[in-house]
């Protein structure tokens, strides 16, 4: 395979996580008990890790404990209550706009932390993109709840700062994606416990539809989806991967429009032709120029009053004056 064919069949592979994620509104909202966000981010997190944990049996070794647990509150722990919490309190859509800026926040993050400074590009490529979003989801509605707003974010902070960090830290030797997974994961879970049980109390009881769901988001939509995101991450730039972030709201708004029976409307298709070619628009990476000194024909020191040196090519074919 080419690499051009690779590397296009590598950012399809990791654009399957975002569009796994599109659909946990709909499983959340038709299978699983409502009111109980943080149990269902309990147990699409700690399951997954320790099922990861059991197949790879690789646990974290020297600095990488604290670095696991880190990137596990910022991509797992703190992003998935923060994420339900702005979806329950925030009129429709408005959390899927408000996480849309989480390009232009990986771009900012990127130039401290990656030593990648932003182009004019990638800044209008995002701003593309949250507008596309902004078309699909957003509805009209009453005023803005502050803490939501907050929440959503705090969640778009987070999963930036923690897609930055997994790039700049990169694996342990010897360490492959599906163990970096199952370590953030597992972190993940251990902190969204707690809360858990003293913000909703004992876990509910589930019937058939409801176990099929929490499997569902367990093993496809997390364990799957986040071992594919991190391995994108570990082979693309941060800012590559996080512009795959808006097929995310598309796939929730094709999936629940499916599933209602309602049909777009012109004005949302033309969003999600924005939003969908900021995506491929944000794989596209500029080539690197080539700099001056690497043009420039390398050339020896020239010892003090020693005169210059002039090329053979120069001279062929003269005489001495």
């Amino acid at each position: 395979m080419s690499p051009r064919r690779a590397r296009t069949a590598l950012v399809a592979l990791t654009a399957l996580a975002p569009v796994s994620w599109g659909t946990t509104y709909a499983v959340t909202t038709e299978f699983l008990p409502p009111d109980r966000p943080l149990f269902t981010g309990l147990l699409r997190a700690l399951p997954a890790g320790l099922v990861l944990l059991a197949l790879v049996r690789v646990l974290p070794r020297g600095a990488w404990w604290w670095k696991s647990a880190v990137l596990g509150a910022l991509n797992i722990g703190a992003f998935f209550p923060l994420l339900f919490l702005s979806a329950y309190r925030l009129p429709g859509g408005m959390a899927a706009v408000v996480g849309s800026a989480g390009p232009l926040l990986v771009v900012a993050l990127s130039a401290p932390l990656l030593g990648q400074r932003p182009t004019a590009r990638s800044v209008l490529t995002g701003v593309v993109a949250a507008s596309g979003v902004s078309l699909v989801v957003l509805k009209a509605a009453g005023a803005l709840d502050p803490v939501g707003v907050l929440a959503a974010l705090a969640a778009t902070a987070s999963m930036s700062a923690g897609t930055v960090l997994t790039q700049r830290w990169g694996r342990p030797d010897g360490v492959g994606p599906l163990a970096l997974t199952g370590w953030q994961l597992t972190a993940g879970g251990l902190l969204i416990a707690p809360v858990a049980l003293l913000a909703e109390g004992a876990p509910p009881a589930l019937d058939a539809p409801a176990i099929g769901g929490h499997l569902y988001l367990a093993l496809a939509n997390t364990a799957i989806a986040y071992w594919l995101w991190f391995r994108g991450i570990g082979r693309l730039t941060a800012t590559q991967v996080t512009f795959l972030g808006p097929l995310s709201p598309l796939t929730a708004a094709v999936v629940g429009r499916a599933a209602l029976g309602e049909t777009l409307t012109p004005l949302q298709l033309a969003g999600m032709a924005l939003a969908f070619g900021a995506t491929v628009a944000g794989q596209i990476t500029p080539r690197p120029r080539p700099a001056p000194d690497a043009l420039a024909p390398s050339r020896a020191p020239r010892a003090a009053g020693e005169p210059p040196k002039v090329p053979a090519e120069a001279t062929a074919g003269c005489r001495p004056g």
